[in-house]
């Protein structure tokens, strides 16, 4: 077992190119046990084990610098940087975050998770790096995928690259996009011409001769470079690269080693911005996730030998919040043909994969592209169509200014259905869904719903397609409550008064509600009746209804699954005075962990939501 030996870096370097490859193998084992266990993003990362062997083994890091872009292709990058003995943790409560993370490893520069961010947090690196000392200098690798490249901004770090030629070389790594011709003998042979060193030297060396002795040197300078590009735009793909200021080598096989590493060699001692084109298969080395790379590429805990996905017996014949919202947008876009849906690459997650197979022609997956998913969707809503953009909680945080500007301001009738809202659970920091309720409920019209329950979802979908409003709902990654209360007709901005009691008032928005209810009946048992609120709306606030039942009772709480600062609570605050509570997540980045073990960490359980008001209570008399 070479993989035993492997404690960091330096001890890869000891192995030779046929060991090296015994090794990948191991790592792959590795990974499918692992996350067989714990879920994971499965297919990026078995994609992408010789090209992180090949990394590490050409540069010197921890001093050199990786970045990965999004992070989900880095569990080997973990394994050969001193993580393997806790790799079994992987995305468990304490354990190894599932993305590269500045606290866990000086291996890893940033804590990353969102996708399209490596080219120019590599440029901030280069670029600091060039004020240092030729001694403390060091390389820069930005590591993306052909994901990253649908979203703008990683266009907007290689276009900064190339115009200020700094010395970074980019890694783009493709799984998706056919290459043929490309890979063959004339384009192995060409692309290992032009990142030998005395091919660089020879071709810097004439360069600086024609510029500086011969007279209009720059002219045959510029001969020289279309010649080049001529012959190279015959064989490689790379012309867009090239036409940005980078200098562009591949595609090449990035599961075979033994070109990997002397490319990698070579092209390290290039200056300037470079790209080395590499091509992978997603799910390299297990069947499973080579036959379906969607669905391994986030996947739970699976059966090692089958790839059959375990299933949690204690949820059997419950349906999540996703598919409820999933089956009813599908049922309404059959008469309303207004209806027209939006993804930014997660169909299958946000749940749009029933409507893209019954719909396509009004389905639209715009990539990874959050802002111009709601640009888009604005402009669908001008010409009188009603857009639902599907969208987790954590990337919606990319488009901001475009919920403000594009839609509010314009006061369009756009749909927001935010899933993953509140505690996401193992994905850790950079994934939960926790501040979306706090930076939309200031922006101006914008109504913000939550439900409850499954019935009231599928009532807030039809209130707010008859809504001539920007409105967004959020609900949780879990199963919808196994009870279901009788519908209550929604009107905007009105709460639902569920139960009265003397001692104290709970309000609750959204997944909290259920939860609420159960701390009451713990509650009930010990003679400390209250009052409970399904709030239903975070903007506008039904203070109205609140002010009344609160008047009646000590202590007002709130609870949210969502930060206080500037949350829901807040909102009832500003209201009210200090006789209310505010139940809700702390205004700081969660760690990885199963939802389950981060809401009772939190005091969002029945439990504890009952022990806190009853410690209030106590202290009030």
């Amino acid at each position: 077992m070479f993989l035993e030996r492997i404690n960091s870096p330096v001890d890869l370097k000891k192995l030779n190119a046929e060991e090296l490859c015994v090794l990948a193998q191991e790592i792959r084992q590795r990974l499918i046990e692992v996350v067989s266990r714990t879920g994971g993003h499965l297919a990026s990362s078995l994609g992408a084990v010789e090209l992180i062997i090949a990394l590490h083994y050409c540069l010197n890091t921890p001093k050199d610098k990786i970045i990965f872009d999004v992070g989900h292709q880095a569990y080997a990058h973990k394994i050969l940087t001193g993580r393997n003995s806790q790799f079994s943790t992987l995305r468990q409560y304490q354990g190894l975050s599932g993305f590269p993370s500045k606290d866990e490893s000086v291996y890893d520069p940033f804590t990353s998770g969102h996708s399209s961010d490596a080219v120019s947090l590599g440029m901030g690196l280069a670029s600091a790096r060039d004020f240092l000392p030729k001694e403390e200098q060091f390389k820069v690798v930005s590591v993306i995928g052909d994901g990253s490249l649908s979203g703008g901004l990683c266009f907007e770090g290689l276009n900064n690259a190339g115009h200020l030629k700094k010395d970074i070389l980019v890694v783009l790594n493709t799984n998706e996009l056919s290459i043929a011709p490309n890979v063959g003998a004339i384009s192995n042979y060409l692309n290992k011409i032009i990142s030998l060193p005395v091919y660089n030297r020879f071709h810097e060396n004439v360069g600086n001769f024609l510029r500086n002795r011969v007279p209009r040197g720059n002219r045959l300078l510029k001969l020289m470079a279309k010649f080049e590009e001529g012959i190279k735009g015959l064989f490689v793909p790379g012309m867009l690269f090239e036409e940005l200021g980078f200098r562009y080598f591949g595609p090449i096989d990035g599961h075979d080693l033994n070109k990997l590493i002397p490319t990698l060699k070579n092209i390290a001692e290039i200056r300037g911005p470079r790209i080395l084109h590499v091509v992978t298969k997603k799910g390299k080395g297990c069947r499973f996730a080579e036959s379906d790379p969607v669905k391994f590429h986030g996947v739970g805990c699976f059966n090692i030998d089958t790839g059959e996905a375990e299933t949690d017996k204690s949820s059997s014949g419950l349906k999540s919040y996703t598919n409820v919202f999933s089956d009813k947008i599908t049922r309404l876009a059959e008469t309303d043909k207004r209806i027209v849906a939006i993804t930014a690459a997660m169909p299958e997650g946000t749940g749009l994969d029933k409507f893209r197979d019954k719909f396509s022609e009004r389905f639209f997956d715009v990539g990874i592209a959050e802002a111009h998913a709601v640009c888009f969707a604005a402009g669908l809503a001008k010409q009188g169509f009603r857009p639902v953009v599907a969208v987790y909680s954590t990337f919606l945080q990319r488009a901001y200014d475009q919920i403000i500007e594009e839609v509010a301001l314009q006061a369009l009738p756009v749909i927001f259905a935010i899933d993953r809202a509140g505690i996401v659970g193992e994905d850790g920091f950079t994934h939960q869904g926790i501040f979306d309720i706090a930076y939309l409920r200031t922006i101006p019209d914008l109504v913000v719903m939550a439900p409850k329950d499954a019935r009231e979802l599928e009532q807030m979908l039809e209130f707010a397609l008859d809504l001539n409003k920007p409105v967004a709902i959020r609900y949780p990654r879990a199963n919808c409550p196994s009870k279901s209360s009788l519908p209550v007709p929604l009107k905007l901005g009105k709460a639902e008064l569920i139960r009265e009691g003397k001692y104290f008032t709970i309000i609750a928005l959204g997944s909290m509600v259920s939860v609420a209810q159960e701390a009451m009946e713990i509650l009930d048992k010990e003679g400390i009746p209250g009052s409970l609120i399904n709030g239903r709306f975070a903007a506008p606030v039904d203070m109205e209804l609140i002010e009344n039942v609160c008047a009646k009772t000590k202590l007002v709480f709130t609870v949210e699954e969502g930060i206080k600062d500037n949350g829901f609570g807040s909102a009832v605050a500003q209201e009210l005075n200090s006789r209310m509570v505010r139940f809700g997540l702390p205004s700081k980045f969660i760690q990885h962990g199963s939802r389950s073990v981060l809401l009772e960490k939190y005091g969002l359980t029945a439990a504890g939501i009952a022990a806190n008001i009853r410690r209030a209570l106590k202290n009030n008399g």
